[in-house]
């Protein structure tokens, strides 16, 4: 018996086979270079434990060197644009307008004035004589001066001696000027000599005030004179 020829299709039925018999040692050999490079690792680390390895590996690794880019300094801002100046506005003169001419004055007539009348004649009256000085007064007569014996007294000055000069036993005389008028009243009294105490000067002008004095006389005319009066204060 003749054998047959096999169809096509069963003839090619085996190669779906090699297929992934092929597809799976690839699959194999990629888990096979994948645990040895894993087993690699763990001894490379293993070793990176060691303190001498770590200090090997730090002396050889490379130096890495990152370059940093600089920023470019800020350009400078453009200068502002010129400024334009501003025209000014045309000022237009105002119109200047002539005034009207004013219209020329009518000649004045001349009129002749009429003559001034003569002045009446000056009177000047005569001047009276100045009427004459009085004549300046007489100066008052210096008063005289008289000795005590020279006057007497109407009324007698009031000596007392002030109680407290009797406590201080206060004593000694007093010297007054006195100017004697013409009706024998004193007119003028001042200190001349001091008792030596203020008191007993005091008292001594109160008294001298209520004194009264003969008038002195020369021809039977009465005089003023200026005597000087002792007041004398003694304590009993």
């Amino acid at each position: 018996m003749t054998p047959r020829a096999l169809p096509l299709h069963v003839r090619a039925a085996p190669l779906p086979l090699a297929r992934h018999r092929g597809e799976s040692s690839r699959a194999e050999r990629r888990w096979l270079v994948a645990g040895v490079a894993g087993v690699h690792l763990l001894a490379l680390w293993g070793l990176l434990q060691v303190e001498a390895v770590r200090e090997a590996v730090r002396e050889l690794s490379p130096l890495i060197v990152e370059f940093v880019a600089v920023e470019a300094p800020p350009k400078p801002a453009p200068p502002p644009p010129p400024r334009q100046p501003i025209p000014l506005p045309r000022v237009v003169p105002p119109a200047v307008i002539a005034p009207a001419p004013s219209p020329t004055p009518a000649p004045t007539p001349f009129v002749v004035p009429a003559p001034e009348p003569a002045p009446a004649p000056v009177i000047i009256a005569a001047e009276a004589p100045p009427a004459p000085h009085a004549p300046p007064p007489a100066p008052a007569p210096t008063p005289k001066r008289l000795p005590p014996s020279a006057v007497r007294y109407r009324v007698q000055p009031p000596i007392e001696v002030p109680m407290a000069s009797r406590r201080l036993g206060e004593s000694g005389t007093v010297l007054l000027r006195v100017l004697v008028g013409t009706d024998g009243r004193p007119r003028q009294i001042t200190l001349h000599k001091s008792s030596g105490f203020a008191r007993l000067d005091e008292q001594a002008l109160q008294a001298m005030r209520r004194a009264l004095f003969e008038p002195y006389t020369e021809n039977g005319v009465a005089l003023e004179g200026e005597v000087t009066a002792p007041l004398e204060y003694v304590i009993e």
